[in-house]
């Protein structure tokens, strides 16, 4: 098999029950080894990679996943398209715990993560203009409204370091520019560009952050993302058949040819 879509997965998106497994791919890379085996099989009809980004028994933390080495790892094997399911905690009001929302911008707060492929020889500068796949975002979202999962299309992601949550001053900072926050985004997504993949980020809503009244806590989170975690699996599901094998509607595979390779 050689799967054209990746999933990498976050907190309780892989079932066994619903993912044909037909192989499990070791790799190492250029920059070591990626954060598990990567899982090759078919979910429903379509053939799927799926890795989990931090790694069995969820053991990598966000400033310790090997990002480069994933996204190297997923292009090795034939991929194209990337769809990223996240657990993340709310900015806004109308952005409710439960919620689905399909981001289309991203704010960096990060700092020390290994962000490009290119910090040797060559020095690329790629447009992040818009960072993610225009087209798979609009298939997920028609059929997030097919299904009435409840969703918004669009929101701002400010990824921080973590693995320690915002305090208040931070978290209502952010409010300013954001609509919701987690920790794996970046540089997940910018990675993907460079490598001219299509990616997608499904982001699952599982509190509000620590500008509201009650403090976040992990316990509540992976609570919360459990109660949810079906309707992503069913979304992914539904969507995958409807992905074209042909990439000829977004820009993601003229990144590099756009900032000149």
């Amino acid at each position: 098999m050689a799967p054209r879509i990746g999933i990498i997965g976050g907190t309780g998106v892989y079932d066994p029950k619903t993912f044909d497994i037909l192989d499990r791919v070791t790799m190492s890379t250029p920059y070591g080894a990626p954060s598990d085996p990567i899982l090759v099989g078919k979910l429903g009809g379509s053939e799927v990679a799926f890795l989990s980004r931090h790694g069995s028994g969820h053991a990598l933390p966000p400033h310790m996943v090997n990002y480069r080495a994933n996204i190297w790892a997923l292009k090795q094997l034939g991929v194209e398209r990337i769809i990223s399911p996240c657990a993340v905690g709310s900015l806004k009001e109308e952005y409710k715990p439960g919620d689905l929302v399909i981001v289309d911008q991203f704010i960096d707060q990060t700092r020390g993560r290994k962000y490009t492929f290119y910090d040797g020889a060559k020095t690329v500068h790629i447009s992040m203009a818009d960072p993610f796949c225009e087209e798979m975002n609009a298939l997920f979202a028609a059929e997030a409204k097919r299904l009435g999962i409840p969703h918004h299309v669009g929101g701002t992601y400010v990824c921080i370091e973590g693995p320690r949550f915002s305090t208040r001053a931070e978290s209502r900072m952010y409010r300013q520019f954001a609509d919701i926050i987690g920790m794996t985004l970046v540089p997940e997504c910018q990675l993907a560009k460079e490598m001219d993949m299509c990616y997608t980020s499904l982001a699952t809503i599982t509190d509000y952050d620590v500008w509201a009244d009650e403090p976040v806590d992990l316990a509540t989170v992976l609570r919360v993302m459990e109660e949810n975690v079906e309707k992503v699996q069913k979304l992914i599901a539904a969507t995958l058949p409807a992905i074209p094998v042909q990439r000829a509607v977004c820009a993601c595979p003229r990144t590099m040819k756009d900032a000149g390779f």
